[in-house]
């Protein structure tokens, strides 16, 4: 998968999310940040830090950690995802930058306290998922967390999505020195048939 900084192709991991963008900015927007990662809340840093929120989408969640203090980073390689963000999000202080997994190029010499993936690991194929944690792992701070949900269900018409485990994505993690914290199943927070999560907390060394 290229990532459109580097090879200047649109991932194929966002297939069918252009040209939805404005219709899947208003069903992200009609859930709240605290619903969305209910599960997770207590794994999210108090103290304001440097966060990395991957797949931003529409900036949900980029905008409600930065209300929080955070100094966000909003990766987002889709175009029109990006441009409905920084208009409904303007004057939040988020930098909004055009990268994508798994090598995330543009952020070379960054680092994180948190690394927020919403809906986002299950669009990679097994070698982008392995090349991405190692990825994620490099990217953060000295006990970082990685924080992400996994979709499990139907595959809506026109988009990439693959069958991914909490098991594998745990495995992997341990593989590249992160240890599991948290984990929680629940149903879909926009109450689409037959969908439910896997919300997944890691620290780093």
């Amino acid at each position: 998968m290229d990532d459109r900084v580097s090879g200047g192709r649109v991932p194929a991991s966002t297939a069918g999310y252009a040209e939805a963008a404005e219709e899947l900015a208003v069903q992200y927007e009609g859930v709240t940040f605290e619903e969305v990662h209910r599960e997770v809340l207590h794994l999210f840093p108090d103290r304001p830090g440097a966060v990395l929120d991957v797949g931003a989408g529409s900036g949900r969640d980029a905008a409600a950690l930065a209300a929080r203090g955070h100094r966000v980073v909003a990766a987002e390689p889709t175009a029109e995802l990006r441009a409905v963000g920084t208009r409904i999000h303007a004057g939040r202080g988020i930098e909004w930058v055009d990268d994508a997994l798994p090598g995330l190029p543009g952020l070379e010499a960054r680092r994180f306290g948190l690394i927020l993936l919403t809906a986002v690991w299950m669009h990679l194929d097994e070698g982008e998922r392995a090349a991405s944690m190692a990825r994620l792992a490099g990217l953060l701070e000295g006990g970082g967390r990685v924080v992400l949900s996994l979709r499990h269900g139907p595959v809506p018409a026109g988009r990439r999505m693959f069958a991914v485990t909490a098991q594998e994505t745990v495995d992997l993690a341990r593989t590249c020195g992160l240890d599991l914290l948290h984990r929680a199943e629940r149903e879909d927070p926009h109450g689409r048939p037959g969908v439910s999560w896997t919300y997944l907390g890691f620290a780093g060394p």
